[in-house]
């Protein structure tokens, strides 16, 4: 049952999900996401959920953003998923201070805290569990859940079909170079109407959960929101599916073509 470790994949997965030049205001506190989440197109997997609330660290005004994963009833009897990413980041630049990662997937356990000191350009990761405090060096990162934050703040339409884009990740000890490749626009039918979209395909690592390095596609909306409200991605054994399911607190309309209510 590796597969339904994407519960965390699509964490990491929606996080990658707009790219530009000209900043935006599309997101603001209160904001809140919820996904649903189904294996092979029929089994509900689970949901994932974003919010975002304004507070403070260490003495400065700040963004906190927790993404949660949990498995359903039913995949929890075989493999159960328990997963929360926490982000404090500068709310102008999108600039992590702080991420936090707790997960339980089938007993495999994370707890880590990880500092970023972006004026030594360093990372202190905190390993709760073993109990271990490690000083990493790093250039210009974000951490798994303000990538999402920082990406959307920037335009998206002035992208070109087939531009990749090139976009760093710290997570755990490491920087992980991610390529998210614009395959242009679609029109979706979802379960608000039917939507704008742009398509964007992040380049993964083949192998032991993804069929293929291009297996996952994700589209955001074409409004100045930038929310994602699909995700698919073929696993190497079986497919997982992620939709938005219910929003609220959005920075700007959510712009829909035919409103099915």
């Amino acid at each position: 049952m590796k597969k339904i470790i994407a519960l965390h994949i699509v964490l990491f997965a929606i996080t990658i999900a707009g790219y530009g030049q000209e900043k935006t205001t599309a997101f603001k506190d209160g904001e809140w996401l919820k996904y649903r989440m189904s294996y092979s197109g029929f089994l509900k997997a689970g949901t994932a959920e974003l919010s975002l609330k304004e507070t403070t660290y260490n003495g400065k005004k700040v963004l906190h953003a927790i993404g949660k994963g949990r498995t359903s009833s039913v995949i929890g009897w075989f493999f159960k998923v328990d997963d929360t990413y926490e982000s404090y980041f500068e709310t102008s630049e999108v600039k992590p201070y702080l991420f936090k990662r707790k997960i339980n997937e089938g007993g495999y356990k994370k707890h880590r805290h990880v500092s970023f000191n972006h004026e030594n350009s360093t990372a202190s990761v905190r390993d709760l569990l073993k109990k271990k405090d490690t000083v990493i060096s790093i250039k210009s990162v974000q951490d798994m859940i303000s990538t999402f934050y920082f990406l959307r703040a920037y335009d998206t339409k002035s992208l070109i079909k087939g531009q990749a884009v090139d976009v760093d990740m710290f997570l755990d000890n490491k920087t992980y170079p991610f390529k998210l490749k614009f395959l242009g626009t679609e029109t979706l039918d979802t379960k608000f109407g039917k939507i704008k979209t742009q398509k964007f395909r992040p380049l993964v690592q083949a192998g032991r959960v993804f069929k293929a390095e291009e297996s996952v596609t994700i589209w955001i909306t074409a409004d100045d929101n930038k929310i994602p409200v699909k995700m698919k991605a073929s696993l190497a054994v079986g497919s997982l599916r992620a939709e938005l399911d219910a929003y609220k607190g959005l920075a700007n309309p959510f712009e829909i073509v035919f409103d099915k209510n």
